[in-house]
């Protein structure tokens, strides 16, 4: 009897919301490798339902539609929100991300009784890495900053919102996140990915794209394996109780180093740097992509599904160095890192297999 309370007890259910996005998918990922979770995603899309995972389709900008979808899952134990919309301006992201969250956690907490845990996943807009050089290595207790920012104002609805709840909230902080997904807008390997193929069908070498400075500074990234892990570590392990961490490899770089290197994973040689927009040198190669989807034998992604120049200019232009403080996630008891330049090439490796690159 006590057996059976006890399995009963472990049992817990997922609700991802954002689940096709690069950070939601290796999220689900991960969970399904975990024998006593289930996983429902929701995502504008929805998805293909697989053991142990189903899709659910939902607009959360609207609070109704939230509710009938959300607000039907009794079952849920832990809500792990990863959506993002994005706007032109800083100020414009505020409204919908916010409301997207709101709309969620109320939706949720209404309709699933179970409810232990709310994850949280921002970013270092949170200690201003967006608006320029801003203090490194940044750690959790750093002061905030001047508005406009949603990562700020989510995280105070959580906490406000938790007081006297009997679930609790973790807020997970990566650098640039990169791991694979198709049709995602912040998508760092998948940019430097089909960059380089195009370059290399075109017979030009390698070149680093953004400003002069960007080159030689000291960068971090996150790898979507690790933080799926760290995620669900923050969301299960009681002394992360209302805590912010920030997530990171665990090593540092400069793309200086790591871009010929990338070059020669992809059979090619570099030449200096040389500043261009990817948004707009990039424009005119949808018909070079096509031809390569069909020389190559490529899996019949449209150009939209793996271009996401902007994110590329807006990481390129970092000539400030960009990296946090991940000791705290180690204090509390997560071990694990992961080393940058061989994440790059499993993920080339994962691209290929998948033949999204030649």
């Amino acid at each position: 009897m006590n057996d059976h309370k006890s399995v009963k007890e472990e049992r817990k259910v997922a609700l991802v919301v954002g689940a096709n996005g690069v950070i939601g998918r290796n999220l689900i990922d991960y969970l399904l490798t975990l024998p006593e979770w289930e996983v429902i995603g929701v995502s504008r899309r929805g998805g293909e339902d697989r053991e142990r995972v189903r899709y659910i389709a939902a607009d959360l900008l609207d609070p109704e539609d939230a509710r009938r979808r959300l607000g039907a899952l009794p079952e849920v134990t832990h809500l792990f929100y990863a959506a993002y919309q994005d706007r032109p301006t800083w100020a414009e992201l505020v409204a919908p991300n916010l409301a997207m969250l709101v709309n969620s956690v109320e939706a949720v907490e209404a309709g699933s009784p179970g409810l232990r845990h709310v994850s949280l996943m921002q970013g270092y807009k949170v200690y201003g890495a967006h608006l320029g050089p801003f203090k490194t290595p940044a750690k959790e207790s750093d002061a905030g900053h001047m508005p406009p920012e949603f990562n700020v104002d989510q995280q105070q609805f959580l906490e406000k919102r938790q007081q006297g709840k009997a679930w609790t909230w973790s807020a997970i902080r990566p650098s640039v996140v990169a791991g694979f997904a198709l049709g995602n807008p912040m998508n760092l390997a998948m940019v430097i990915a089909v960059y380089a193929s195009i370059s290399k069908e075109l017979g030009i070498p390698l070149r680093f794209p953004g400003k002069p400075g960007a080159y030689h500074t000291l960068m971090e990234v996150t790898d979507a394996g690790l933080l799926a892990k760290a995620t669900v570590w923050a969301a299960t392990d009681p002394r992360c109780a209302n805590q912010a961490f920030n997530i990171n490899n665990g090593d540092l770089f400069r793309w200086n180093e790591m871009w010929p290197k990338i070059a020669a994973y992809f059979g090619m040689e570099t030449a200096p740097p040389l500043q261009m927009s990817l948004d707009v040198v990039m424009a005119d190669k949808e018909p070079l992509w096509n031809d390569m989807v069909q020389k190559h034998g490529l899996a019949p992604h449209s150009y939209q599904e793996v271009s996401s120049w902007g994110f590329g200019d807006f990481v390129f232009s970092w000539d400030y160095d960009f990296f946090a403080d991940g000791t705290k996630a180690r204090r509390f008891g997560f071990h694990e890192y992961v080393d940058t330049e061989e994440m790059f090439m499993n993920i080339f490796d994962d691209l290929r297999r998948r033949k999204v690159i030649p």
